[in-house]
C-alpha cells in the first residue's frame, strides 16, 4: 500500500460473491465446469472495483447486483444495464448498476485479497475514469454479445474503464490462484470502441 496521492486509480480484488451466498454458489458452479471443460483445477474467483481519488473527493466505482432498492442517487448510480435479457430488464432484480459514488463504501473490502492495487497516480487518467462511468456500455450481463468468448460482467466493467482511460491492462493480474471473469471482454469491447467498432443490436 501506498500513502495519499492528490490522484490515484487503485484496484481492489474480492472474492466473488463475498458476503452472498447465492452469487459464490452460482461461480462456483459455473468455474467447476469451466474447469472440467478446460481440464484444469478450479480457480477462486474474484470481483473488481475501483478507488479513484481527484482533488476534488474520492469516488467508488463498482457494478452491483442485484440492485439493492429504488434510490439509485443514495449510491452515485451513473447508468443501468439488463441481466439475462433485455426482454425482462423492467424488472429491477433482472438490472444491475455501475457506481460512481463520492465518498463511498466497497462493501465486504475487508475480505479483499492483495489490495489495493495502485494503478496510476495521472490526475488526468483519473479524471478520464470517471468522466466514463456514464458511458460504460450497457451489455446483458451473463451474456456474450460481442462474440469475445467471455460474458459481460462486473469485471468487464472495470476493465473496459481502465483501457478507455489509457491505464495499462496487460499486466493487471487477478491474486495468486485466481481468476476474473469477464475481464478480457472489457478490454476487447474498449479495444473496438477505440478503433470505430460498433455495438451490437439490441434483442
Amino acid at each position: 500500500m501506498r500513502g495519499p496521492s492528490q490522484a490515484s486509480i487503485d484496484l481492489y480484488w474480492l472474492p466473488l460473491g463475498a458476503g452472498g451466498h447465492f452469487v459464490r454458489l452460482n461461480g462456483r458452479i459455473h468455474e467447476a465446469i469451466q474447469a472440467f471443460r478446460e481440464r484444469r483445477r478450479p480457480l477462486d474467483l474474484y470481483h473488481s472495483a475501483l478507488e479513484v481519488r481527484v482533488p476534488e473527493g474520492r469516488f467508488i466505482i463498482e457494478t452491483a447486483w442485484p440492485i439493492p432498492d429504488a434510490e439509485p442517487a443514495s449510491r452515485g448510480v451513473a447508468v443501468e444495464g439488463p441481466v439475462g435479457s433485455r426482454r425482462i430488464a423492467r424488472f429491477r432484480v433482472f438490472r444491475y448498476e455501475v457506481r460512481r459514488w463520492r465518498d463511498g463504501v466497497i462493501p465486504d473490502v475487508s475480505e479483499a485479497v492483495a489490495s489495493p492495487q495502485r494503478l496510476s497516480e495521472d490526475p488526468h487518467r483519473a479524471r478520464r475514469v470517471l468522466d466514463l462511468v456514464g458511458s460504460v456500455p450497457t451489455l446483458v450481463w451473463g451474456r456474450d454479445e460481442l462474440r469475445a468468448g467471455e460474458m459481460w460482467n462486473s469485471n468487464s466493467v472495470v476493465s473496459w474503464l481502465l483501457a478507455r482511460s489509457g491505464v495499462p491492462t496487460d499486466t493487471i493480474r487477478p491474486p495468486v490462484g485466481g481468476g476474473a471473469p469477464g475481464w478480457d471482454v472489457g478490454v476487447i469491447a474498449a479495444g473496438r470502441q477505440d478503433h470505430g467498432g460498433g455495438r451490437p443490436p439490441p434483442e
